[in-house]
């Protein structure tokens, strides 16, 4: 049945077995303090599960046992594991409350059913008995998506879909697949390889996020140039709703009327539950060549992106760190080495080649067919010339492959000494783009200086374009910073609305690819309208009249 859910931190990111390697590396601690102006970081673990209690269980004997009807007594859960694991996501807000032992959202008892029509009966009942029903695939969601928010009900149920991991077709001449909402990231991939296929959606949560939470939150992989947004891949979906299944059809292209789709893309688990996805597959490449390139600045590689995605370049990914982020990564990945001739003459090119504090990395990625992906590789080689660009090769590119699941690690160890990582995203046009960047990075810089728990102390603020395309592209913001121990919530939300309300200034969406959830909720209506949001209500309440789904979430309150 799906992922193990006792192997996985229930407090913090990934594998319960999870080596952290920077647990006793002091040289990196003293590196990070100073860099963030502070002394020394202290150690501040968060609190043993033990030591923890949950509020009573508010369901009835009769709810458990209709419960127990639908899906059997071993597929109702509510031990304290269970309830505390599905208590909240994985944003940085949730894990402060995690590691703070606030377990007040749990839910009364996890569901997990095994087919759509389990879960239509489910909701059926569900809306009978007033219980609120939260959806739950991976629980990777950093925005809010999955907590067990009740909004104005006495009782909550999280339906966990991970039994629901089944590949049900792969039609090989129409390039598709059907899938049940549940399966994991790698799951699925190792289904489709079987067949010669790939969706190709590698997120950064790939080893724990699923197929429906993908569409649920509109997301979009690392190579989302070549295989697409959640929006480009996505067929055809079931959603199960409290009134009934709604089945969008899984033709290619259709002009009768709006497509059913549309609002079940990006709705997270409001409108109803995904169950089944037909989704468009692509062969598995030939090739996958990643390397890397060196700009002067940040404008110079932004504007060869924009080129490349006006030329119709067809690379698979353009990942460009601004200077911040390439500093920060490279001073990174030499903290315990010893300099050596080769580093010394490196720096040296560098300078020589006037290469400063302002270059910028940007690794691009080239899949398909040999000679296809050589032609865009060459293709963008010339363009990446064109704006001053020094070729890195594939060193760089190799690294990024070998981790790139691995970041979201990161954030616990940090938080155990007293600091705070998160991220948040936007997109625009071009034309917005560069002010946009600007005024979010200063927002964030002026927020954390605000908040720091001490004078003297500072965060590190980086960016970097994760996806493009011809008319704008998006960014992606990590922030590190000291925590303020005695008010680290109300620190968080102080930078989150500065950050935001900038985004929102600017010309930025509130998401590009994290979705809503609760923490983007309180700026949905500035970027839908009212009128939006009141079109939106009305298909909440056609599908979902007594809103028992996922209360609180994408709507503003």
């Amino acid at each position: 049945m799906g992922i193990d859910r006792t192997k996985i931190r229930w407090n913090g990111w990934g594998w319960a077995a999870h080596k952290d390697d920077l647990a006793d590396r002091e040289d990196l601690w003293a590196w990070l303090a100073a860099e963030l102006g502070m002394p020394a970081l202290l150690a501040t673990p968060g609190r043993a599960f033990e030591e923890l209690s949950l509020p009573p269980c508010a369901l009835s004997l009769e709810d458990r046992h209709g419960l127990n009807g639908i899906v059997g007594v071993e597929h109702v859960r509510d031990d304290a594991y269970e309830r505390a694991f599905h208590a909240l996501g994985r944003s940085y807000y949730d894990l402060l409350r995690l590691r703070a032992g606030d377990l007040s959202l749990a839910p009364d008892a996890v569901i997990y059913p095994r087919g759509t029509e389990e879960v239509l009966t489910i909701l059926a009942f569900a809306a009978a008995r007033d219980i609120a029903v939260i959806p739950y695939g991976g629980g990777t969601s950093v925005v809010g998506g999955v907590s067990g928010s009740r909004g104005g009900f006495k009782k909550a149920i999280t339906m966990d879909l991970s039994a629901m991991d089944r590949v049900i077709d792969v039609d090989t001449v129409s390039g598709t697949a059907t899938a049940e909402a549940g399966i994991a990231g790698p799951a699925l991939e190792k289904a489709l390889e079987a067949k010669g296929f790939t969706l190709g959606h590698t997120p950064q949560s790939f080893e724990f996020s699923t197929l429906g939470g993908w569409i649920g939150h509109r997301g979009a992989g690392q190579g989302s140039n070549r295989y697409g947004r959640a929006e480009d891949w996505l067929v055809g979906a079931k959603l199960a709703t409290p009134r009934g299944l709604l089945a969008t059809g899984d033709v290619p292209a259709s002009a009768a009327g709006p497509q059913l789709k549309d609002l079940v893309l990006g709705s997270e688990g409001i409108f109803g539950i995904v169950t089944e996805a037909t989704i468009r597959v692509h062969s598995r490449p030939e090739v996958s060549d990643y390397r890397g390139y060196l700009f002067h600045d940040f404008e110079s590689g932004m504007a060869a992106i924009r080129a490349a995605m006006q030329e119709d370049v067809s690379a698979t990914m353009l990942r460009l760190s601004d200077a911040g982020e390439t500093r920060f990564y490279r001073a990174y990945g030499r903290i315990g080495k010893k300099r050596t001739i080769s580093h010394r003459l490196s720096d040296l090119y560098l300078e020589m080649r006037r290469f400063d504090d302002k270059a910028c990395a940007l690794i691009a990625g080239f899949e398909g067919r040999g000679k296809a992906a050589s032609s865009a590789r060459r293709q963008f080689d010339a363009i990446a010339r064109r704006f001053g660009a020094l070729a890195l090769g594939h060193r760089m590119g190799e690294r990024w492959q070998q981790g790139r699941f691995q970041a979201p690690y990161l954030r616990d160890p940090m938080m155990d000494r007293g600091v705070g990582l998160d991220t948040l995203e936007t997109a625009a046009s071009w034309s917005k783009l560069g002010a946009l960047y600007a005024a979010t990075r200063a927002a964030l810089k002026t927020a954390i200086l605000q908040t720091v728990p001490r004078e003297g102390a500072k965060g590190i603020v980086m960016c970097h374009v994760s996806h493009s395309y011809p008319d704008g592209a998006s960014l992606y913001f990590t922030y590190i910073f000291p925590r303020a121990l005695d008010s680290d919530i109300a620190q968080w939300k102080a930078i989150k609305k500065a950050a935001t309300d900038a985004i929102v200034a600017n010309g930025g969406t509130v998401s590009h690819h994290h979705g809503v959830g609760e923490d983007h909720a309180p700026w949905i209506a500035q970027e839908k309208g009212m009128l939006g949001i009141e079109a939106l209500r009305a298909v909440k309440t056609a599908l979902d009249p007594s809103g028992i789904l996922n209360p609180g979430k994408l709507l503003p309150r």
